[in-house]
């Protein structure tokens, strides 16, 4: 089973792209970020005759979540409830196996109200997890707009004072993993960057300028059945990219 998450950055712009990828790729599950579409204008009868389930959290112009299987979709839930009335998160069962797409709030600034919002967020997502049923292995996957350590930083000296890489975004992301999560892709790869978002400017994608915001957290159970864990970074190059890559979760379930 492979489990892949990846912020596509307008679904509307990116889907013959997404269409080329899911057929090259055949994931079987896909959990995406940023669809910027509403649920009426979300591709359902396209990606059914591709042989995906689909379940879609949608806002319209901003946001966006989804998760797409072709190993089985129960169990949808959509967003905090009342909690937030973004759209940014959406968790199904997938082959017994527990996911949730979600799209931590950028922050802005640290001190932009919307760095407060992003530690909420992250705290009402602990929370949702902490709560979870044990049995079940669980996958939380998505941008998460936080590098976790200065290795997934390209140069963390330029990002001082700003958000993605200030210590509580990060406790928040070691609050997640004190539930029982691991970080799957720097599990695997202790010592290589990884890097998954590179911004559209100044050729940063080419010059190795990148973040490792999008990011996989599974359960120890399922690290264990782990077999490989890494980022398309092919499908970051040609014509009109997302910014952000792909990064696939493998396992042996």
């Amino acid at each position: 089973m492979n489990v892949v998450t990846w912020n596509v950055n307008s679904l509307t712009a990116r889907w013959p792209r997404v269409e080329t990828w899911l057929l090259d790729k055949n994931p079987d599950v896909l959990l995406i970020q940023e669809t910027k579409q509403t649920d009426a204008k979300f591709p359902f009868k396209e990606l059914a005759a591709l042989g995906y389930d689909a379940a879609h959290n949608g806002q319209g112009q901003w946001n966006g979540v989804a998760i797409l299987s072709r190993v089985g979709l129960e169990d949808v839930v959509r967003g905090f409830g009342d909690q937030d009335p973004e759209a940014r998160i959406i968790g199904a069962t997938c082959a017994g196996v527990r996911v949730y797409s979600c799209y931590v709030p950028n922050g802005r600034a640290l001190d932009d109200p919307h760095y407060q919002y992003k530690l909420r967020w992250l705290s009402a997502l602990r929370d949702l997890v902490a709560k979870r049923d044990r049995s079940m292995h669980i996958v939380v996957g998505g941008d998460f707009n936080v590098a976790p350590t200065d290795l997934d930083c390209y140069d963390p000296s330029l990002f001082e004072g700003a958000t993605h890489v200030s210590e509580p975004e990060r406790a928040a992301l070691r609050a997640l993993e004190a539930t029982g999560l691991v970080d799957l892709t720097r599990s695997l790869h202790l010592d290589e960057p990884c890097y998954s978002w590179w911004d559209y400017r100044n050729g940063s994608f080419h010059r190795g300028w990148g973040l490792r915001i999008d990011l996989l957290y599974v359960d120890q159970g399922l690290l264990a059945k782990a077999t490989a864990s890494y980022v398309d970074r092919e499908a970051r190059k040609g014509e009109k990219p997302s910014d952000h890559a792909p990064v696939v979760g493998e396992f042996a379930v």
